[in-house]
């Protein structure tokens, strides 16, 4: 029988917890287990393995960043809606350090079609229709712009901007000023 108020729903919000405290890779059902005072295997009616519960983790932050993303979006269009994309996924990462690095979890098949991924691409190219770009230029761009939010932030996470001059958020804003420059100015197929 399952434990009182062990739901997968509760399972995965405290391991995304977990994942913020202590990292991603540190998140497992032995580790949720003791969180919660319970044996492993009073887990497994809720969750399959360690592997589940992290792709619930990464469901969970796909869908919390592209709800913020969708928000933060909303009435804006050109630069000023590029740097609101690009502001979520800077925040969110230094909020939840752990659930960002779930949402970089590579899925299956079938948990790619359910999650909000495809959202984020939708945002993405809602960002790009303010700049006139074609296809496959578009597609470049929407890589160019995962690439560079997705370094940035990452860099940014494990210190490597903190002993240098300028600080990283003139670097931030000098880069969002450059890919919107970009962007603007896409240079043409030849």
């Amino acid at each position: 029988m399952a434990r009182a108020g062990l739901t997968t729903k509760r399972l995965i919000q405290a391991g995304a917890d977990l994942a913020d405290e202590s990292g991603f890779d540190q998140v497992t059902v032995s580790a949720l287990a003791r969180r919660f005072d319970v044996k492993v295997a009073s887990l497994y009616s809720h969750l399959k393995s360690s592997q589940d519960l992290k792709t619930g983790i990464a469901l969970l932050a796909l869908e919390e960043l592209a709800d913020r993303g969708a928000t933060a979006l909303a009435g804006r269009a050109g630069k000023d809606a590029l740097i609101a994309l690009a502001n979520v996924y800077r925040d969110y990462a230094g909020e939840h350090p752990g659930r960002y690095a779930a949402a970089q979890l590579k899925l299956t098949p079938e948990a790619a079609a359910a999650s909000a991924g495809s959202r984020h691409s939708q945002m993405t190219r809602a960002i790009l229709r303010g700049y006139d770009l074609t296809e496959p230029d578009q597609t470049h761009a929407v890589r160019l712009l995962g690439s560079v939010f997705h370094g940035y932030v990452s860099l940014e996470l494990s210190g490597g901007f903190s002993h240098s001059a300028p600080d990283s958020q003139e670097s931030w804003t000098s880069i969002l000023d450059a890919l919107d420059a970009l962007l603007r100015n896409w240079p043409a197929q030849q």
